[in-house]
């Protein structure tokens, strides 16, 4: 692209689908948005396509104003994005344009598609922690979209982390921004080397970390996944797990101190946690009845193996620019293999004359990539090991790494195998709209060609190291097939429930009914105890809230422009101190 019409190419990314928005608050309009919606993101994919990274564009007018533009690695990321929300939105066209609720699912599509895009754009803190909010936020009018209890429970719980996260993302990103050499217009580049040396280091590592880890699945925050996943529609469910569970690995890329010494100790719990959430996702992911709860806790188990990755790259910094290149290629690969499953779980469904050999041809192909026996899959595995495996003063400890992502892969493999037999098992029992084999064809064709696009972005794959490291990407398939063969003829899935760490964390009215039976009191008698002792507390609240409501009311009536005029005092004072 040319100069000026990169620039406005820049522009027209996230503005499309903000613009398209925005027009939805036109009531005559909004019958128009809806067939327009799917394509809001084709601006973004052409500028993947054929922009050239390095362009900027200032917008001088937003606030303190804001700056947006592409690097190499995140014209990656817009490439897979951009592609997963088209797909997905061509193959959820009777959302956009039929269903009951289309004009709301329409607007929270646009917000969300917009929030994803703007991030990765974004090359200031303040647009890119404003574009993961509303990318967060906007997405939970998705997830709910069908209004049914395990969708409104899916979206509480979802709504919780995400403001959990948010919430430490805005911590780390203030503490660090302030020592940057701009701290009222800080800029992503500038916060690994801030971070580095600021004394709230390790606060501000691990409020980053574990904020964008709600989004990337970390152990004891992934629990938010499985319900979502298995609740909203399938283009969101697809648009979720392929591309927004990226934003949180994009995320700990932009602003954790990657390449900066001293962080051996940071770069030991993250490789721990990426361990357990890689083995833990597998070991559950296999005891589910659902095949999108299978293809959840399988992007847990995936994210884990990357998490290893961006801990082996804070323990040794010179490993840095091939480790870039392995988590970059890990995210395109995963990412578009992830959405092509999600999609193909409502093809599966439809009734048709298609020669069903090919259909199961096409549900196989993104499954063989995620276990490498595709060449995305292969060059994958190949680039990360040759990574972690390069380094001349690696870890002790490392010895092993390679092992353990084999034996993760394992489980990978019993994963896509456990996922393959219950979508055999919900084969053509209803009709799917003749639209969702368009954007399921286009997403899964795109996970065979997308990684020989990768020297488009300027990344020479080792074609020749990938296939030299195929014997050592076999053994964890045959391993992987033999326990799935065991388990189905010997074995019976545990009864995990989806929500794993919840049910643990909410353990008490389970607890008192069983605690009950033992003693010989049946359900229904501690059932209306329970009532009883939760109308109370509800009353008490009532109450409380009452005489605490009337002084309340007539603060926010009469005294609260002062009191925030007093809070934006001391903000602009505070400001005015750190500059």
């Amino acid at each position: 692209m040319s100069g000026i019409v990169g620039l406005v190419a820049l522009l027209l990314a996230p503005g499309v689908p903000l613009a398209l928005a925005v027009l939805w608050s036109f009531p005559r309009l909004r019958r128009h948005i809806g067939p327009l919606a799917p394509w809001a993101a084709v601006p973004a994919l052409l500028l993947a396509l054929f922009g050239q990274p390095g362009a900027t564009v200032e917008l001088a007018w937003l606030l303190f104003g804001a700056q947006i533009g592409m690097t190499g690695t995140t014209q990656v990321f817009l490439f897979f994005t951009a592609l997963i929300w088209f797909a997905a939105g061509i193959h959820g066209r009777g959302h956009l344009s039929k269903d009951d609720h289309c004009e709301r699912f329409c607007v929270f599509w646009l917000l969300t598609l917009t929030g994803n895009i703007g991030l990765i754009l974004a090359l200031d803190v303040a647009l890119f922690y404003t574009s993961f909010a509303l990318m967060s936020f906007a997405a939970y009018g998705l997830i709910v979209h069908d209004g049914s209890r395990a969708a409104l429970r899916a979206g509480r719980v979802y709504l919780v982390l995400a403001v959990l996260g948010e919430s430490l993302i805005l911590i780390g990103l203030i503490l660090a921004a302030r020592l940057t050499d701009a701290p009222l217009v800080p800029m992503l580049v500038d916060l690994p080397r801030a971070i580095a040396v600021a004394p709230e280091r390790d606060l501000i590592i691990a409020s980053l970390w574990l904020g964008f880890g709600v989004k990337a699945g970390l152990p004891l925050l992934h629990f938010s996944l499985p319900l979502a996943y298995a609740a909203a529609p399938v283009p969101v469910a697809a648009a979720l797990a392929g591309a927004m569970i990226k934003a949180g690995l994009l995320g700990w890329l932009v602003t954790l101190p990657l390449g900066q010494a001293g962080l051996q100790d940071w770069g030991t719990i993250v490789i721990a946690a990426g361990l357990v959430a890689a083995f833990g996702g597998a070991l559950i992911g296999v005891n589910q009845t659902r095949p999108r709860l299978v293809l959840a806790y399988s992007s847990i188990s995936q994210m884990g193996m990357v998490s290893v990755a961006i801990g082996a790259w804070l323990s040794v910094p010179e490993l840095g620019p091939l480790l870039a290149v392995a988590i970059t290629v890990f995210a395109l690969h995963h990412a578009l293999a992830k959405a092509a499953l999600f999609l193909g779980t409502e093809v599966v469904r439809h009734r048709t004359r298609r020669p069903v050999i090919w259909l199961w041809i096409g549900l196989g192909i993104p499954a063989l990539g995620l276990v490498g026996l595709m060449p995305s899959g292969l060059l994958t595995k190949t680039t990360l090991k040759a990574a972690l495996t390069a380094g001349s003063t690696m870890p002790e400890m490392w010895s092993s790494l390679p092992l353990l992502l084999g034996l993760a892969a394992t489980g990978t493999t019993a994963l896509m195998a456990r996922h393959l037999w219950l979508l055999r098992l919900e084969a053509g029992r209803d009709d799917a709209p003749p639209a969702a084999w368009h954007g399921w064809a286009l997403i899964t064709a795109a996970t065979v060609l997308g990684v020989f696009m990768l020297p488009l972005w300027g990344i020479r794959p080792d074609w020749m190291g990938a296939l030299a490291g195929l014997p050592n990407a076999l053994w964890p398939v045959a391993a992987g097939l033999v326990l799935a063969v065991l388990a189905w003829r010997w074995l019976r899935p545990w009864p995990i429930p989806p929500a794993d760490v919840l049910v643990l964390l909410t353990p008490l009215p389970g607890l008192v009914l069983r605690a009950g039976q033992a003693l010989g009191v049946t359900g229904p008698a501690i059932q209306r105890v329970l009532r009883h002792l939760q109308a109370l507390a509800l009353d008490r609240y009532r109450r409380a809230d009452h005489r605490v409501g009337r002084a309340t009311v007539h603060l926010w009536r009469r005294d609260a422009p002062l009191l925030f005029v007093l809070i934006l005092a001391l903000l602009a004072i505070y400001g005015l101190s750190i500059v």
